[in-house]
């Protein structure tokens, strides 16, 4: 059974929400900062050696960027993807269009796989709710 990421956390997914601050690298009173003995700092990478864990934190800081465009963008499909139904509906059509999403379905399925199906799914049911 599926649920929606804000069923399963009790609210809406906010842009850094689910990071400490010591995650985004910001100063915490107490906290001392990592260590270059293998302390946290290879705790949160994984690996002693400075320059793996310099180039870990740079690409987890793009993996961040990333992820805040794909929370965000999620939002401006659901909204859009709602208006589009709430028009279809108001002008007497129907609450789904079947055809639109099998089209969906096949475009994400052949970019992306078989994980690429569970995302269209995921979408759909962002923009037109549970069926």
């Amino acid at each position: 059974m599926m649920t929606d990421v804000a069923e399963q956390s009790g609210g809406p997914v906010r842009p850094g929400a689910d990071q400490s601050p010591v995650d985004r690298g910001e100063p915490v009173a107490g906290v001392a900062p990592p260590a270059e003995d293998g302390g946290p700092a290879e705790a949160r990478t994984g690996t002693a050696e400075p320059a793996a864990a310099a180039r870990i934190v740079q690409i987890r800081e793009r993996i961040d960027e990333i992820d805040n465009a794909l929370i965000s963008l999620w939002h401006e499909r659901a909204t859009l993807s709602q208006e589009v139904g709430a028009t279809r509906m108001a002008s007497g059509g129907t609450r789904l269009v079947l055809s639109r999403e099998r089209e969906i379905l096949e475009r994400f399925r052949v970019a992306l796989g078989a994980d690429g199906t569970q995302l269209a799914l995921l979408l759909l049911r962002a923009g037109r709710g549970p069926l």
